[in-house]
């Protein structure tokens, strides 16, 4: 488990580079907000979580795998996540931010990802 990043990883970066690309300019890992978002854009109050499937499960075929191993464990840490990004989220929302969570299996298509984020962004601003 050492290897598995809780930053800068590879879903995250391609979500920040088509961010950059279509000219948005934005904040990482903020540690004053609730659950330390990704992506912030102070001036738009708007904020994007880029989630793995499995970590924090997305009822998608990779988020609804539980490994054989240490079964129970699994199962109860992905609930405490569940729980956590839930929290949260609430949390976020009750301060005037919007939440936008990005899941790793549906950022494959750029066009309609840039389509989502656009829409997200200037829908808020």
């Amino acid at each position: 488990m050492r290897r598995v990043r809780g930053k800068n990883t590879a879903p995250e970066m391609k979500v920040r580079s088509l961010l950059f690309a279509m000219g948005y300019r934005y904040r990482l890992h903020r540690k004053d907000l609730p659950g330390n978002p990704d992506i912030v854009f102070p001036g738009r109050k708007c904020v994007i979580f880029v989630h793995g499937c499995f970590w924090h499960g997305h009822d998608c075929a990779r988020g609804a795998r539980v490994p054989e191993n240490n079964r129970d464990y699994w199962v109860t840490k992905i609930a405490r996540n569940v729980e956590r990004d839930r929290k949260n989220h609430a949390a976020l929302s009750a301060l005037g931010w919007s939440v936008l969570v990005l899941w790793e299996c549906g950022i494959r298509d750029d066009a309609s990802l840039e389509r989502l984020l656009r829409d997200f962004l200037e829908n808020r601003a």
